[in-house]
């Protein structure tokens, strides 16, 4: 694979996000349920900082991304995330990464990303992508086909996704605006919660029979 262009171009997608208003510190974490007493709690919105005498270059570093994710899955798509779990020197930083892969006709499926815009630049193959805006600006479409070379920008918190509509793998770099992004994969969080939601009421959400409902989430029960 043609990794030098790939990589100038993520380095240009990289430093668009770093130079933008980045929206950590804001939460970073799915919920923090407050504690009386200091002793019962933890450290949360971040990770704890080690002494900076004591930092050394492996904290700044990571490598493997040159390597294809697992695309042997029932969506046939793989992300390889590079976040402040993986470079610890991201912390406090508000950026991270990520690798995708999608075997042909692969895709990853509408999710959310409650934490940061994404920029995602296609490297190899052909995407169909797009997101959705919010009830307020009438739930639009905004979706392009990209080749190799194109970028596109997911908004912070708009339901997204990617689809493979070519016969060969793709792969794509994206860049998030929080060194901990979050993701939430709609059909696995609406029929795959734990415990389940009542069929009843998303039957009555999506208009659907309960018997579907109960189907779905019969196939995302975790």
């Amino acid at each position: 694979m043609r990794f030098s262009k790939a990589l100038i171009l993520f380095t240009i997608s990289a430093l668009v996000i770093s130079f933008a208003k980045a929206y950590d510190p804001s939460p970073l974490q799915d919920f923090c349920v407050a504690v009386g007493n200091l002793t019962d709690g933890v450290f949360v919105n971040g990770k704890f900082c080690k002494d900076p005498e004591q930092a050394k270059a492996e904290d700044f570093f990571y490598s493997g991304l040159n390597q294809a994710g697992n695309t042997d899955n029932k969506l046939k798509f793989s992300v390889t995330t590079v976040n402040v779990d993986q470079i610890p020197g991201l912390n406090t930083m508000g950026i991270s990464l990520v690798r995708i892969d999608y075997a042909p006709y692969g895709q990853n499926p509408p999710h959310t990303h409650p934490r940061a815009t994404e920029i995602l630049v296609l490297v190899e193959g052909t995407l169909y992508v797009g997101f959705v805006s919010s009830n307020q600006d009438n739930n639009r479409l905004f979706a392009k086909v990209l080749n190799p070379g194109d970028v596109f920008v997911f908004p912070i918190g708009m339901i997204h996704f990617q689809v493979n509509i070519g016969k060969t793998p793709a792969v794509a770099f994206a860049g998030l605006g929080s060194q901990n992004a979050g993701v939430i994969t709609i059909a696995d969080t609406v029929f795959g919660s734990m415990p389940p939601i009542s069929p009843e009421i998303l039957a009555q959400a999506f208009q659907l029979d309960v018997n579907v409902v109960k189907d779905l989430e019969a196939k995302f029960k975790n």
